[in-house]
């Protein structure tokens, strides 16, 4: 047993051991949402993320040094939200028919889901870090912690955030969006990419090719639209 507590005394020092741990639960959580059929409340990144959480509790490894190792993961944020580009180049045609339409709406979404975010943190007595950490709540998860970061706000804590918004939004979207007879492709889509993201994104897609389209047009304009306006106005 000594031996053991040394190795992972050893193991824990070392800065790929957060590297290697972040790996290792992300893919065991995938392998969990592929075997349960892509459930919405089977999100890899999420469990991945309670999983660590329980590791770094239970073991005592500070945040900052599970980190050291993390970081090679985390500068891949950047690759990760440039690549937002390609659903949006190829939905070009779909936001040229559904110009006006999403003129409309995404702004609307965005302004509704920040302000709305904000306005529940003061309401409950947030801290300033918290109410930041909630603000970029509705974008994709890159784009989210990035402007998290900037504005003031906690990237790990804006992460979950993101993660249950996207479950939530992934679970009961299609059934309110079916209840109030919004049919059309289009706007099912658009709804779910710009209120759930990249869940959001995926569970359109098994609606329809053109209702996953829309979907990942909303996700990536409304992470644009959020990334430039909120750190402006904040």
């Amino acid at each position: 047993m000594e031996d053991l507590a040394d190795i992972w005394v050893y193991l824990a020092r070392d800065p790929l051991f957060g590297l290697t741990l972040t790996l290792i639960a992300y893919l065991a959580a995938d392998r969990l949402y592929r075997a349960l059929g892509l459930h919405p409340l089977a999100n890899p990144v999420l469990w991945a993320v309670v999983a660590l959480a329980g590791v770094l509790w239970a073991t005592g490894i500070p945040y900052d040094r599970y980190f050291e190792g993390a970081q090679f993961i985390h500068v891949l944020l950047g690759p990760a939200t440039v690549a937002l580009a390609v659903p949006l180049y190829r939905a070009l045609e779909t936001l040229r028919r559904s110009a006006r339409a999403v003129a409309v709406a995404l702004p609307a979404t965005v302004l509704v889901a920040s302000l709305g975010a904000i306005a529940l943190g003061l309401l409950f007595g947030a801290s300033d870090s918290t109410v930041a950490s909630l603000a970029p709540k509705a974008v994709t998860t890159p784009i989210a912690m990035g402007i998290s970061e900037r504005i003031g706000g906690l990237p790990s804590l804006t992460a979950v955030l993101v993660i249950l918004t996207g479950i939530l939004g992934g679970v009961l979207g299609p059934p309110l969006l079916s209840a109030l007879r919004v049919r059309d492709p289009r706007a099912r889509g658009l709804a779910l990419g710009a209120a759930a993201h990249g869940i959001g994104t995926a569970r359109a897609f098994h609606e329809g090719a053109e209702t996953g389209a829309h979907a990942s047009l909303a996700m990536g304009l409304a992470g644009v639209l959020t990334a430039v306006l909120l750190p402006l106005l904040w």
